[in-house]
């Protein structure tokens, strides 16, 4: 027990807490800037099983914000050096890597084996899967973003009723900006990330007061830190749900919104090719569920909230990098 002595001490682990922790699964999806320092610190304190899920593999520009990995780990999936790193630090606990997007189809199965979940993904689309996925789960959500030199981390939804994701954010930004597209620093991911596993061990410890339904965020550029309590939050009526491929129907009516330069083919055959001015405008059966597909989502997000102010209540959002 040399490892853990210095957690241990504190009166709020001793070795119940840490037998607790060592009885503890916790999901986290994505092995990026956020996964990075959650999956360390988890092994670290000695979390009995991660499971890891990541479709990527290490490029050089992710080191700078991943130290995670090595130069030579560049080509290798994600999800596999993790393992071997974190294996190699703390051959104690039980790492579950699967290389794999996480998508409506899967979201259920790998939530409901978790006591504890962390969205470590640069997806909207998957942040609200997940969020959605918890909820009727009832399991506990530690969910961040990180961008330029901002950030926030959450714990949401859980057995005690903690708001989704979708009461504290309803509505998606007017631009999908990413990492990749804006840019970030290594040290504000890193101590988002660390946020992240400081909450997760808080909800397996059982801490009071209790991460869930508490929000941080972090403006480093102004070294400035803040942050809210949202229990009670209400949960928007009616929200736009996420589905996958498979649960399209031909009695959809599936409109796709990337173009013939990004996506040759459409989700489906018999989706119809809109821009997103055109989807505002077209007629639709009011017996027919809409569901409008698009790379990320959040173009498809902004026209179904165009359809929907317009009278359409049966929507749905395919978004293609979160489908299997």
């Amino acid at each position: 027990m040399n490892r853990y002595a210095r957690q241990m001490i504190l009166p709020e682990v001793g070795t119940e807490g840490q037998a607790r922790l060592a009885r503890a699964h916790v999901l986290v999806v994505g092995a990026g800037g956020l996964g990075s320092p959650v999956l360390q610190y988890l092994a670290g304190a000695g979390v009995g099983v991660v499971t890891l899920i990541d479709p990527d593999h290490v490029e050089e520009s992710n080191l700078h914000r991943q130290p995670l990995y090595r130069m030579s780990d560049l080509g290798q999936a994600k999800v596999h050096a993790a393992r071997a790193h974190l294996l190699a630090s703390n051959p104690e606990v039980r790492i579950e890597a699967h290389h794999l997007s996480l998508h409506p189809g899967n979201a259920s199965t790998f939530v409901a084996q978790a006591d504890v979940v962390i969205d470590a993904a640069d997806s909207f689309a998957v942040s609200y899967i997940l969020s959605d996925t918890c909820q009727a789960h009832r399991k506990p959500l530690i969910a961040a973003s990180a961008l330029g030199q901002t950030g926030y981390a959450g714990g949401f939804c859980g057995p005690v009723g903690a708001p989704s994701l979708r009461a504290v954010f309803p509505d998606l930004p007017d631009r999908g900006e990413t990492c990749a597209s804006a840019g970030v620093l290594g040290p504000v991911v890193g101590m988002i990330g660390a946020l992240q596993a400081q909450m997760a061990l808080q909800v397996v410890l059982q801490h009071d007061p209790s991460p869930l339904g508490q929000m941080i965020t972090l403006d480093l550029q102004h070294l400035r830190f803040g942050g809210f309590a949202f229990l009670g939050a209400p949960e928007p009526p009616n929200a736009i749900s996420f589905l996958e491929k498979a649960d399209l129907s031909t009695e959809d009516h599936v409109i796709e919104l990337r173009d013939t330069s990004e996506a040759p083919n459409p989700v489906v055959p018999y989706a119809k090719r809109l821009t997103r001015r055109e989807a505002r405008d077209v007629t639709i059966e009011s017996d027919k569920r809409v569901v409008l597909c698009c790379s990320t989502g959040l173009r498809a997000w902004r026209a179904a909230t165009e359809l929907r102010s317009k009278g359409h209540e049966t929507l749905a959002i395919l978004a293609a990098s979160a489908c299997a």
